[in-house]
């Protein structure tokens, strides 16, 4: 019979009990048995649901309490050096969880005070993973029985589990060389630790192994396509009868298709959401003794499958391979979608009927190979009911907007620019009177308990809309008064009326809905609810003005307006299948242009359009990069181009790699960017050096995603740092990313601490 997969599950839990359980662990109010058994919870859960849905192949450490390439790194012993020496870890040991902790958010207690690994975006999504540090001649030993361990628990529920683990190469690809070596020559080494971890696997009767090499899809230089052969020709032996189903996900393997299914794994898996035209080529290089796994159900987005055009490309497969040789699945891991739509009790009925979270994809991919097979009777009601679904979608009154469609389709250049150039512009920004060395913040302070449950009490009607205003202007007036204690000199107000920084906008624009339960996990403990972009987009009313407008009667400082832009929009949001990506962002733009434009009548000076997620929106194969910064900078010009030339624009993005894009950034015209940059100890600015960027910078002095408080010579070190590559007059100084994760007495030191070192740092500039 046709086999089915499910290549990882979400970790969070269908209420977030993970995140919830794990902050509470972090603050002392729960110990690590607790976190366990919540976490034994979680996972029992999903192997159980997995298999009741009738899923075959079912994964198993796929879970994870903050990031599955973390735990390659926990796994194999990658230990950087500074953690070794705070835990005094040996390689072999097993990492525990304050260690494993303290490498993904810094530690500062007991006398250890040591910064958090770098964290980045994983490939073109809005995951983070934790970076490996390598060096030169670095060994690798088995030091965590995580995988082990999780297999183990399964087979007590009677499940047997296919472990999920990333290939070799994947994992020395992902991480960086801290020495200047070749991350590839540590390969031999790292592979004795994948033999260890594969002898130990088949003592405790593990069949199956998913080995994730999502690099396969990638441009590869031809060390790398070596370092493929080289490894794999030795990982089969090692893996001795386990059978290793390789996994592909996010593009087309194109020129690497050859190259994937040489390397003699029992299966292949390949993305048929994202990258449909591979399927043709692959199913011809198939090899006799080998699988194909389909990933024909999205796992990045929530829209009901196709079952038709599903069932047409398994039925394909089948008359070339047969059924024993076929493989249903999702396109990648589900942890991109929330876990359950049945708990959406909310939703616009005829919208929720055209949604598929994680649960219904597991149905979705059974009902596939049922109907691809000779049960096809058995799921005629499910048949039905999806071309019903679809056929509602696309006649539905909800989506389509004329005169939306008009705007964006008048686009020209005057569209485009400012009115004058940066160099004119700056001139003219005088007269906003900042000092050297400006200082501000991202845009966000501490959402606390209080702020977040008296923005709950709203919603449920538990207190007046008068009452919850109240509040938040008191909450507003407060931080606008520490900022001003304590000398910043551009303040923010604080965002406490926000709930998320994409959704506050998505409620006040037309064409978006919201789910309720609709959580996914960003890092960590972080879980964000991303907005459903189902129809055409437009901006009903002003969004922001009249809290920029209060904020800014409280001092007499320059107020920032802020604003999300549209590409972080776009790629922070469910987004609609049935038109290119690029006319929703240009939808988008004109929504926060109308924005912009709006702010600046009522005052503001200073208005920030982040576009965090530039970057991470970048295609994976280069030969299609340029068509989306062409309009992913054309959607941020649009938002910014209606600014007068005394409004000075501000934009700020997120971890990133900045070198391969930096001349897209300059042309985005920005008057100010903001970059994370202290978890690299500003390697990242580098981009900016190099490329000579004439517009000004603020690279972030201090890691908002870590709960300790660095040091004032920290920060200081890293501000001359940026002086010796920057002119004085570029610079401003902020923390890495916005405030809304951290609690008030760190947020308060740092911050205070920020301030001292910028005055010190210019008064030796004087």
């Amino acid at each position: 019979m046709i086999k089915t997969a499910s290549l990882g599950f979400p970790r969070i839990g269908t209420n977030r009990e993970l995140k919830k359980a794990v902050e509470s662990f972090w603050k002392n109010s729960s110990n690590e048995s607790d976190l366990n058994a919540t976490a034994q919870t979680i996972r029992a859960h999903n192997w159980q649901l997995q298999k009741n849905s009738g899923i075959d192949y079912i994964p198993s450490n796929d879970f994870s309490f903050y990031d599955q390439v973390l735990d390659n790194i926990a796994l194999f012993g990658a230990i950087p050096e500074r953690f070794v020496k705070n835990f005094k870890f040996i390689l072999g040991q097993n990492v525990d969880l304050d260690l494993l902790f303290a490498m993904a958010r810094g530690a500062q207690k007991d006398k250890i005070d040591v910064t958090a690994m770098e964290m980045t975006k994983w490939f073109d999504t809005n995951y983070h993973y934790l970076v490996a540090e390598f060096s030169a001649n670095q060994k690798f030993k088995i030091s965590s029985t995580k995988i082990f361990d999780e297999f183990l628990e399964a087979k007590k529920h009677n499940i047997q589990t296919r472990p999920v683990i990333l290939g070799p190469i994947t994992f020395l690809l992902l991480g960086k060389s801290i020495d200047g070596s070749n991350k590839l020559d540590l390969l031999d080494n790292l592979l004795e630790a994948y033999q260890e971890m594969f002898a130990r696997l088949a003592q405790i009767g593990v069949e199956d192994v998913q080995i994730d090499e999502p690099f396969l899809v990638t441009d590869l230089a031809k060390e790398s396509v070596l370092a493929y052969i080289n490894g794999y020709s030795k990982l089969k032996k090692y893996a001795g009868s386990i059978k290793l189903h390789l996994t592909t996900y996010f593009e087309a393997l194109d020129e690497n298709a050859d190259l994937a299914f040489d390397l003699q794994t029992d299966s292949v898996h390949i993305d048929l959401v994202r990258a449909p035209q591979q399927f043709e080529k692959v199913l011809s290089l198939v090899k006799d003794n080998q699988s194909l796994s389909l990933g024909v159900v999205d796992g990045r987005n929530i829209w009901i499958n196709n079952f038709e055009n599903s069932i047409a490309i398994v039925k394909k497969a089948i008359a070339k391979l047969g059924e024993k040789r076929v493989i249903v699945a999702p396109s990648c891991q589900l942890l991109h979608v929330p876990v359950d739509l049945s708990n959406e009790t909310n939703l616009d009925n005829e919208i929720k009927s055209w949604l598929s979270f994680a649960t219904q994809k597991l149905q979705e991919i059974v009902v596939i190979a049922k109907a691809s097979g000779s049960e096809s009777s058995a799921v005629s009601k499910q048949l039905d009911d999806n071309k019903k679904a679809l056929a509602n979608r696309q006649v539905s009154l909800k989506i389509h907007d004329q005169e939306v469609k008009k705007r964006v389709a008048q686009i020209d250049e005057n569209l485009l620019n400012r009115n004058s150039d940066y160099q004119q512009r700056k001139k003219i920004q005088k007269t906003l009177e900042l000092p050297i060395l400006p200082t501000t913040t991202i845009g966000s302070f501490p959402q606390t308990k209080e702020v977040r449950k008296a923005r709950a009490d709203f919603k449920a009607g538990a207190i007046s809309s008068e009452n919850y205003e109240k509040f938040i202007k008191e909450e507003t007036a407060k931080t606008v008064k520490f900022q001003e204690e304590i000398g910043l000199d551009v303040l923010v107000h604080g965002e406490f009326e926000r709930n998320d920084m994409v959704e506050y906008f998505g409620e006040q624009l037309k064409g978006f809905c919201f789910t309720k339960n609709g959580w996914v996990q960003s890092y960590g403990s972080r879980c964000v609810k991303p907005p459903v972009i189902f129809g055409d987009v437009s901006r009903p009313l002003p969004m922001t003005v009249e809290w920029a407008k209060y904020a800014q009667s409280l001092t007499k400082k320059i107020m920032k307006g802020m604003l999300t832009g549209p590409i972080t929009i776009l790629q922070w949001s469910f987004v609609r299948d049935d038109q290119p990506r690029k006319n929703t962002a240009l939808q988008i733009a004109f929504a926060i242009r109308d924005e912009v434009q709006d702010l600046e009548k009522s005052g503001i000076k200073i208005i920030q359009i982040d576009e965090a997620a530039l970057r991470e929106g970048l295609p994976i194969r280069q030969k299609n990069w340029s068509e989306y910064l062409k309009w992913a900078v054309d959607a941020f010009r649009i938002t910014a181009s209606v600014a007068h030339d005394k409004t000075q624009i501000h934009t700020h993005m997120c971890y990133s790699e900045f070198n391969d894009i930096i001349s897209a950034i300059a042309q985005m015209d920005a008057d100010v960017i903001s970059i994370e940059t202290s978890r690299s100890q500003m390697e990242l600015l580098n981009a900016f050096v190099n490329f000579k960027y004439p517009n000004e910078i603020g690279p972030g002095v201090y890691d908002i995603h870590s709960p300790r408080v660095p040091a004032n010579n920290e920060m200081e070190q890293l501000l001359n740092k940026a002086l010796k590559v920057l002119d004085p007059e570029q610079i401003w100084v902020n923390p890495d990313c916005g405030l809304k994760t951290r609690d008030w007495p760190e947020t308060k030191l740092a911050l205070q601490g920020m301030v001292e070192v910028t005055k010190k740092v210019r008064a030796s500039l004087n």
